[in-house]
């Protein structure tokens, strides 16, 4: 099974690089690991994460961290661009890397340069030489927000080498009883379910979020559905979305924010209505009654344009999972998304409280907008359902550092 494993990395980073060739993401994962330099240092403490989204899941206990030991050097390290680029300048670390391909080789190397003096990767993440060359030098290795499943690896007859990685994680704070069930059935037990930090994040981010005056003179006091992460099987429903509501402002975020896909958005869209923000910045006074589509055209915005809205609809149901439903929840906006919404328990939790819910096509989704816009009664039932929901899951950040010892 080692062997298979070895043979899959090298077999992964075959792919990228071929791939770097004509794809934008590829070529970073391939150059920015070619051509980082990893400076030496003692006693730091070490965060994982795969993308930007588990950044800011797991950013309350980076956060805290840093807070708590200021002096101590915090190193960050991301799987992937969309993270790394991003967030490679954040005052919260002393220095942001690439995390190098798992060979023991790269392994031994890149721990003997940052030499931690515990790890925190979060959700999930899992690489074998990482792991096993933490055990060896017996430094604590922790697993925050985790959240397993039976379809896992982890749990198949074949996930032999992979059930040996997790004996290599000093703890599991876990996210839910379930996750601790499937851990147990397979001699796991060093787990808490602390629930999940991105609750913290998106409550902390709703109490004083971040003031977008363009944003706010954009809606001008409308009714407003803000439109996060979507994806072009997103777009096509949001088309018949704002035919349906012509009175309404809209304000969309695609996932991909490059000229072609900007461009392929607004071909879908009613001509002449919609307007990017990058062009938006630029006009003065009349501009909010000019268009009635706003396309964010940048990084960074998402999270506190919520704060403008009164429905939200979360893009990549239709793929390969919805985005980030509790920034918007956090904000008392019921969440709409697409169909593949099962692998993410707050989506499932805010479907059964009735502040989530889930259409499969443009029929469904003018039916679900057409109840919350058109029954007053229901809207605000579900608006606080989904305040509520975020608000009473926070805390998990303060249960994990009670337990971590640095």
């Amino acid at each position: 099974m080692m062997l298979l494993y070895n043979l899959g990395v090298r077999l992964y980073y075959l792919a990228v690089y071929i791939a770097s060739f004509f794809n934008k993401k590829a070529k970073l994962w391939i150059t920015g690991r070619k051509n980082q330099t990893v400076i030496r240092c003692q006693d730091s403490i070490w965060f994982h994460f795969a993308s930007l989204g588990e950044f800011e899941q797991g950013r309350p206990v980076l956060e805290k961290m840093r807070e708590q030991h200021p002096g101590r050097k915090i190193v960050v390290t991301f799987f992937s661009p969309s993270g790394y680029e991003i967030r490679k300048n954040t005052p919260l670390a002393d220095a942001v890397y690439y995390l190098p391909l798992d060979t023991p080789a790269n392994a031994r190397n890149f721990i003997d340069a940052i030499q931690p003096t515990l790890a925190v990767f979060t959700k999930y993440e899992y690489w074998y030489h990482y792991f096993k060359a933490l055990h060896q030098r017996n430094i604590p290795l922790y697993i925050v927000s985790g959240i397993f499943r039976p379809k896992q690896v982890f749990f198949k007859w074949y996930g032999g080498l992979h059930r040996k990685m997790l004996t290599f994680v000093s703890h599991f704070f876990l996210q839910d009883e379930r996750s601790t069930q499937l851990l147990q059935a397979i001699s796991i037990t060093n787990t808490t379910v602390s629930g999940d930090t991105r609750f913290d994040r998106v409550w902390a981010n709703a109490q004083s979020p971040r003031d977008l005056p363009v944003i706010k003179n954009f809606i001008n006091g409308k009714n407003a559905f803000v439109c996060g992460s979507t994806w072009p099987e997103d777009e096509k429903l949001l088309a018949v979305l704002v035919a349906a509501y012509p009175d309404w402002k809209f304000v969309i975020a695609p996932h991909e924010i490059g000229e072609e896909k900007i461009s392929r958005l607004l071909s879908v869209l009613p001509q002449g209505t919609a307007i990017s923000h990058s062009e938006l910045v630029k006009q003065v006074d009349t501009y909010s009654q000019q268009h009635d589509i706003l396309i964010i055209d940048n990084i960074g915005m998402l999270s506190s344009l919520y704060q403008y809205g009164r429905i939200a609809y979360i893009g990549g149901g239709f793929g390969a999972g919805i985005h980030n439903t509790l920034e918007a929840a956090a904000f008392g906006l019921p969440v709409i998304f697409g169909t593949n919404y099962q692998n993410f328990k707050e989506a499932c939790d805010l479907i059964a409280l009735r502040g989530g819910f889930s259409i499969s096509n443009e029929t469904e989704l003018i039916a679900t907008a057409k109840r919350l816009t058109d029954d007053a009664a229901f809207y605000e039932q579900s608006s606080a359902t989904a305040k509520r929901y975020v608000d009473e899951q926070k805390g998990a950040t303060e249960k994990i550092l009670k337990l971590i010892t640095v």
